[in-house]
């Protein structure tokens, strides 16, 4: 089989590599380079994982291809986060770059020339009624299917996941035992497009600042200064500069250039129950045809290991998922990610409205 994959010079894309040479496959290393080297911002630290990717490469007797997409990825990924952090909106750059480059923008230039491409995403492929459906993780905790949950169905039938089946722990002693150069590198903490890039710093090269009241929503009282809507979303407690809390970050005003916050751990303003969803995205199906009362379902609204109980509606405008129990800063803009009841298959996902 003729199989693309995809290295970022980590420890989970190295092992994926070194499973694959086990069971005599000999992979075309793809990385993907979305920073520029003349922009000391974007560049993403890519010398050193391009610099590991490529001993990877040598170890197994792959070869290996460096793909730029940068100009790509600024017209889709970054265009996309900076329109919507105008707007006072949540965005969720992993999910949109794996959507529009990493199964996108790539499978169309390179990807298609191959049978399979492979990544090491936590995340599983089910097959089920000659159907490919999107599978969660073995790790819960590692699990990445919400940050997969725009990709459609000929992309998730063409992707292999080799360690969805693993704990992280049985990743890192894989790399350790086969002493991969990789094997004590950190986990990457920085969003897809930034690398080790600080996202604040990001916004404020492109956004700038503006000075801005922070102020109780209950109250009316002025807390303190923001230096701009744009550094804040809605749920967020640490960060706003605030003594005496904890404050949360309970709307915003961007007219105005308003925060509002309120304080407690129990902040009444802070929680809701439901939520409605916008062009709501099926990866493989709409399971939901024909269902006029609900069904159960499993969510997520952001990147956690817990999945929550709910039901989910048709809408005339798209879908509306009623929590069985409280939710913590529900903002506009992120995905709400869809679940079987049971959360072992991703459904799809859809931009929260409100």
């Amino acid at each position: 089989m003729n199989i693309a994959t995809l290295i970022s010079g980590g420890v989970d894309s190295s092992v994926v590599v070194h499973l694959q040479k086990e069971q005599g496959i000999t992979p075309t290393l793809f990385y993907i380079k979305i920073g520029h080297d003349d922009d000391e911002l974007l560049h993403c630290s890519s010398e050193e994982d391009i610099e590991m990717a490529t001993l990877i490469a040598h170890r197994y007797g792959c070869k290996l291809e460096i793909v730029d997409l940068h100009k790509e990825y600024w017209d889709t990924v970054v265009a996309y986060t900076i329109e919507k952090v105008k707007k006072g909106l949540t965005p969720n750059p992993d999910v949109m770059c794996n959507k529009l480059i990493k199964f996108g923008v790539f499978e169309q230039r390179v990807g298609k020339d191959f049978d399979k491409t492979a990544t090491g995403h936590y995340a599983t492929t089910i097959e089920e009624n000659g159907k490919i459906y999107l599978g969660t993780a073995k790790d819960a905790l590692k699990d990445q299917t919400d940050f997969l949950a725009q990709i459609n169905t000929l992309q998730v039938s063409k992707l292999m996941f080799p360690i969805g089946h693993m704990m992280k722990s049985e990743v890192r002693d894989i790399a350790v035992r086969a002493k991969l150069p990789t094997a004590k590198r950190g986990d990457s903490q920085g969003i897809c497009f930034l690398g080790k890039v600080n996202y604040n710093d990001f916004i404020r090269r492109y956004l700038g600042e503006k000075k801005g009241p922070i102020v109780e929503l209950e109250t009316g009282k002025i807390l303190g200064q923001h230096n701009g809507y744009w550094f804040h979303t809605v749920g967020q407690r640490k960060g706003l500069g605030l003594s005496g809390g904890p404050w949360y970050a309970i709307r915003k005003d961007v007219e105005a250039n308003i925060v509002y916050a309120s304080k407690g751990y129990d902040a009444e303003a802070a929680y809701g129950k439901e939520f409605s969803m916008d062009n709501f995205h099926f990866i493989t199906e709409n399971p939901w045809i024909g269902i006029e009362n609900g069904t159960e379902i499993t969510f997520k609204i952001r990147h956690t290991p817990e999945f929550t109980k709910g039901r989910i509606f048709k809408k005339a405008s798209g879908y509306h998922v009623i929590s069985e129990e409280k939710l913590q800063g529900i903002a506009p803009g992120q995905f709400g990610v869809i679940y079987d009841r049971d959360s072992r298959i991703c459904i799809g996902s859809g931009e929260i409205t409100c």
